[in-house]
C-alpha cells in the first residue's frame, strides 16, 4: 500500500500552489468583471492606450528618421509617406498583456518590494516592446507589405510573448526567491 508524504516541503509546495490558483482565479474575475464587463464598454481606456502606442510608435520613427505621422481624423492610424501604415486596434494596444503580466506577478509569492518595482518595469518594457512592435510594422508595410500579416500574427506574437515569458522567468527563478539566512557560528 503506498502512502502520501506529507513532509513540510511538500505541504509548501501545495499550499503555494493552492495559493496560485486562488489569486490567479480572483484576479481574472476582477479582470473579467472590472474590465470586460465595465471598462471596456465605456470605451475610455483602450482607445486612448490605442493612441498613445500610435503616437509614440510615430515619435520613434520620425527620430529613426522616417516620414511618419499619425491620421488626422483617426489617431489610431500610422501613416507612412502618407500613406497607411499600421492601424493601432485596441486588441494590440497590450493592455491585457499588462494584466496578463502583473497578475502573474501579484499571483506568484514572492517580496512585496521587489512586486512594487517589477511589475511597473514589466510593464514598461512590454509597453516599449509593443511600440517598436507597431514602428517594425509599419516598416514592414512599406518595404515588404505582403509578410505584414504574416509577422503581425505569429512572429510579433511569438516576440512579445516570449520575453513576457522570460520576465516571468527572471522573477520566478532570480527575483521572488527570498535568500535563507547565513546561520551564526
Amino acid at each position: 500500500m503506498d502512502t502520501v508524504s506529507t513532509s513540510p516541503s511538500n505541504a509548501v509546495s501545495v499550499h503555494s500552489l493552492r495559493r496560485f490558483l486562488v489569486l490567479a482565479v480572483g484576479m481574472y474575475l476582477i479582470w473579467f468583471f472590472g474590465y470586460e464587463q465595465w471598462l471596456r464598454d465605456a470605451n475610455q481606456l483602450d482607445p486612448a492606450l490605442s493612441r498613445n502606442i500610435a503616437q509614440a510608435s510615430t515619435w520613434l520613427l520620425q527620430v529613426l528618421g522616417f516620414p511618419a505621422s499619425l491620421n488626422a481624423s483617426s489617431p489610431q492610424l500610422l501613416l507612412i509617406e502618407q500613406k497607411p501604415a499600421v492601424f493601432v486596434g485596441n486588441p494590440c494596444n497590450g493592455l491585457v498583456l499588462y494584466a496578463l503580466f502583473t497578475g502573474f506577478v501579484l499571483a506568484y509569492p514572492g517580496p512585496v518590494v521587489r512586486k512594487l518595482w517589477f511589475i511597473p518595469t514589466g510593464i514598461l518594457l512590454i509597453y516599449a516592446l509593443n511600440v517598436l512592435r507597431v514602428s517594425a510594422l509599419a516598416l514592414n508595410h512599406l518595404y515588404a507589405h505582403r509578410s505584414v500579416d504574416f509577422n503581425h500574427h505569429y512572429t510579433f506574437t511569438f516576440i512579445v510573448y516570449g520575453c513576457i515569458f522570460l520576465l516571468w522567468m527572471w522573477w520566478a527563478r532570480r527575483l521572488a526567491v527570498v535568500a535563507a539566512p547565513s546561520p551564526a557560528y
